[in-house]
């Protein structure tokens, strides 16, 4: 039995017909109809009451129009596999038919109408975001198409040669926080929530995006925290190194969060609060320049007699200068390396 079966909901019985005889022209049908329609797995699978060609039998209609064709999958089984990629954002109509009329060929009888959600794949997810620019990939299609939507066959390039090995191996290995901040800066930049997760209302904005071509309006970014003594931060402007200073990261006792997070809250000031690690409290206003990207983790502004070296509680201290001049190119979204 194929492994897809679980896959499938049942959306309909036998229907009340006399099984068919090989003379009467009445096959009666029992349909299972995806929940989801899918570029791999199958739209409909009908058992039949007896053995049809799969010539004989009437496209599959859905509404929008998806092409499909029919696969005999055993002596009296047949399924609906799509032809073309589905691209509508709502989900699909089916006419399911609950008999044919047969002679040379059959005829659908009483269709039932079955509504199915629509579903996305991460990779057609990756490749409108790459396309649009919000991920630090390129796209290419293996076959050219006009079709500036649809999920196609092709392969991924990294776009930005100057950017760390290291974020290029995240892509190639586990890639889910840097299409997560790819998915937060389109939905910053789209004003909606930002999630980092695709609903609905994310993947009609960025099929619309797709549809009209509206690239990501700002460049790809991109921030390195090396806490190598002394430690620095590079910044990295449309994939080229173009700002470095001395930061302070977490002390001993507190120390910075290793490893790549989105920028996920920002403020211009903001009054931190919290507690030492002796178990007094601190309350330092006016802190500039603040990009939230790891629970209170953050670059900002503070003011030191030096830098370089462990002194805060979590956080990526700098400069206030530094911090000015970084803050402008972490919008939400923007990864955050500390290593």
């Amino acid at each position: 039995m194929p492994l897809f079966l679980s896959t499938l909901a049942v959306s309909g019985a036998l229907v009340s017909v006399s099984p068919a005889s090989a003379t009467d022209g009445l096959v009666s049908v029992r349909a299972e109809v995806a929940t989801a329609v899918t570029a791999t797995m199958p739209v409909v699978r009908l058992t039949l009451s007896r053995p049809l060609a799969v010539a004989a039998l009437p496209p599959l209609s859905l509404t929008p129009a998806l092409a499909t064709r029919w696969v005999q999958v055993a002596t009296n089984q047949v399924e609906a596999l799509p032809i073309a990629s589905p691209s509508s954002t709502s989900g699909y109509t089916i006419n399911v038919p609950s008999a044919y009329q047969c002679a040379t060929t059959c005829v659908a009888l009483t269709p039932k109408l079955t509504t199915t959600r629509f579903t996305f794949s991460t990779r057609w997810v990756e490749q409108l975001l790459a396309e649009l620019q919000y991920l630090p990939v390129t796209f290419t299609p293996t076959t050219p198409t006009n079709d500036l939507v649809a999920q196609v066959p092709g392969s991924f390039s990294w776009a930005y040669p100057e950017l760390p090995v290291r974020l290029r191996a995240l892509w190639a290995g586990n890639r889910s926080v840097v299409l997560q901040g790819a998915i937060m800066n389109f939905q910053v930049t789209n004003n909606l929530p930002t999630t980092g997760v695709v609903n609905g209302a994310t993947w009609n904005a960025l099929v619309h995006a797709a549809a009209i071509r509206r690239f990501d309006p700002a460049p790809y970014n991109y921030v390195d925290v090396s806490e190598k003594l002394p430690e620095t931060l590079t910044l990295y402007v449309n994939g080229v190194a173009t700002f470095h200073s001395h930061v302070n990261t977490g002390i001993p006792q507190a120390p910075s969060t290793l490893g790549t997070y989105p920028v996920y809250l920002r403020y211009t000031s903001q009054t931190m609060r919290g507690t030492n690690p002796d178990g007094s409290t601190y309350n330092d206003p006016g802190i500039p320049w603040v990009s939230y990207f790891h629970g209170g983790e953050a670059l900002h502004g503070f003011i030191r007699s030096s830098y370089g070296t462990p002194q805060s509680l979590g956080c990526v201290e700098m400069p206030f200068d530094a911090a000015k001049t970084v803050f402008p190119h972490t919008p939400i979204g923007t990864l955050v390396t500390v290593r």
